[in-house]
């Protein structure tokens, strides 16, 4: 009896010993956390485990992963503004189909042809609480203007920079864009300024609110 109530008391203090330690090393990780400047807590989720046998586990989240209110897919035109050696102020530039991603990138399909270079692929950043720059471009494509029943000579990538104010409600957006062409060396052959105009595409939306 003397032995095997040794061995209980063992066990427990074992026990004992190791909850103190384990309170011990959680309460030094939040000291520390405290201590260093700039620390902080990172967000988690749970993430339940397969059924098998195996454990859930927390997953890190990232600050950038919910999802900005200009997230979403756009009706946007582009209409010149302000060129003194033309267009003239009101001419249509682009008729666009455009999506904001919650990871910070952007797609602009332009109704502009295909040979021009009608896909855009950029990257946006929010500056202000409902103020958006984007800075994209179209890779390329091929003049058309004297080769109407083919494809010409291939055109270098045009850059378009774009600074936008969100409506309150979240569905609209104006503000101004630059357009910036080259040739395939990277010679300027445009540049380009005017307005741009954003309306939020929802499951309504018509092929005739597009045109």
């Amino acid at each position: 009896m003397k032995s095997a109530s040794g061995k209980f008391t063992l066990a427990l203090g074992i026990i004992l010993v190791g909850t103190l330690l384990t309170t011990q090393a959680f309460a030094a990780c939040g000291d520390q956390a405290k201590s260093k400047p700039g620390a902080t807590l990172s967000r988690q989720s749970w993430s339940p485990g397969s059924g098998n046998g195996t454990s859930g586990s927390l997953l890190p989240i990232s600050d950038n992963s919910s999802d900005d209110p200009i997230v979403g897919m756009w009706h946007v035109t582009f209409t010149a503004e302000g060129n003194s050696g033309g267009p003239p102020d009101n001419t249509p530039i682009d008729n666009a189909i455009v999506v904001w991603h919650s990871d910070r990138t952007e797609i602009m399909n332009s109704g502009r042809p295909p040979q021009d270079g009608d896909f855009c692929l950029g990257v946006w950043k929010k500056v202000d609480k409902r103020k958006y720059k984007v800075n994209h471009f179209a890779w390329g494509g091929n003049d058309t203007t004297n080769a109407p029943s083919g494809i010409g000579n291939p055109q270098g990538p045009t850059r378009i920079t774009e600074e936008i104010t969100l409506s309150s409600d979240g569905n609209h957006y104006v503000g101004s864009f630059t357009l910036d062409a080259t040739d395939t060396s990277g010679n300027p052959t445009a540049h380009i300024v005017g307005a741009i105009a954003g309306t939020r595409i929802t499951m309504d939306t018509t092929v005739q609110d597009l045109l």
